[in-house]
């Protein structure tokens, strides 16, 4: 009997990870470059990245191969496309063809493959200006996020105006936050299961709470940083991999400590695997959907 439940459970834990996974395959989540603008709210204004590079992905200069014009005449923004064509920058960077109008929502996002090293360009048709930034600036991070102070900034009606200046923008605070809201929810549901399973001496729950704040905070730090530089998909490659190292490693604690505070039927020690499996396949599988739901958060 006991072997067919740990069969049904491992069944379970195995296609919950190949529908996740797959499920997080589809989506393909690739890097992205978001820029807010401070300012420009009484503006109407489009914004570009000039690349170092003539082609990333889909993205190329306008005659890198035939017939990737991105614009044609009769196309509603075709004379904005035609503006930033006419740009010519002093630092040889590129037009890819991808901007976007940013006037009502002050952010700028290159969300499939954006350029490794770039400029910012914004083009002011009411005056029919360029705004150009100062530096160039790189992916730092898998979403790498900027800001852009444009307050004070000087639009003239001529060519080019005046020139910008982007600093990073990465929210490490809620980083921090979404780091500890993974732990803390691990854990509870972790004693909770323990509690499921009988296992309520003050000791045994004192054993489940420090091995998981250990565990949980290595794995939820590395993930933390896989997330950062390489993506959710990558965050969740590892995060199935690195939870199975995770059960394993709660299984042989669990199974030297917490039979020994355990009376009569808990004395069987088949119960503790079974726990550390059913807990972390639980709180493995509430993780993802949590991070399926919103992704800011895991």
């Amino acid at each position: 009997m006991k072997k067919k439940i740990l069969f049904i459970l491992l069944c379970f834990t195995t296609m919950l990870t190949i529908m996740l996974t797959t499920a997080y395959a589809d989506i393909g989540p690739k890097p992205s470059i978001v820029i807010n603008f401070e300012g420009l709210e009484d503006e109407s204004y489009y914004v570009t990245l000039l690349s170092e590079v003539s082609s990333t992905g889909p993205h190329r200069v306008l005659g890198e191969y035939s017939n990737n014009q991105r614009y044609h005449e009769g196309d509603e923004e075709y004379t904005i496309w035609q503006k930033f064509l006419s740009y010519e920058d002093k630092d040889g960077f590129y037009f890819l063809q991808y901007f976007e109008n940013c006037t009502h929502t002050s952010e700028f996002t290159w969300g499939y493959y954006p350029p490794p090293k770039f400029k910012i360009l914004i083009y002011f048709p009411e005056q029919d200006s360029f705004v150009v930034s100062e530096d160039s600036y790189e992916q730092y991070a898998f979403d790498s996020y900027y800001k852009v102070d444009a307050k004070g900034l000087e639009i003239q009606s001529v060519a080019i105006s005046d020139t910008i200046k982007a600093e990073k923008n990465y929210d490490y605070t809620w980083e921090i936050v979404s780091l500890f809201g993974r732990i803390i929810l691990t854990i509870a549901i972790e004693v909770l299961i323990a509690l499921f399973f009988c296992f309520k001496a003050k000791k045994q729950l004192l054993i489940i709470g420090v091995v998981n704040i250990i565990t949980q905070s290595i794995l939820n730090i590395l993930l933390n940083i896989i997330n950062y530089y390489q993506g959710s998909m990558m965050f969740v490659f590892n995060y199935v991999w690195m939870e199975l190292l995770v059960l394993i490693i709660e299984a042989v604690v669990y199974s030297v400590f917490l039979h020994k505070y355990s009376s009569g039927e808990l004395r069987k020690k088949w119960l503790v695997p079974l726990y550390a499996l059913t807990a972390n396949a639980v709180s493995f599988g509430v993780g993802l959907y949590i991070a399926h739901l919103i992704p800011g958060i895991f």
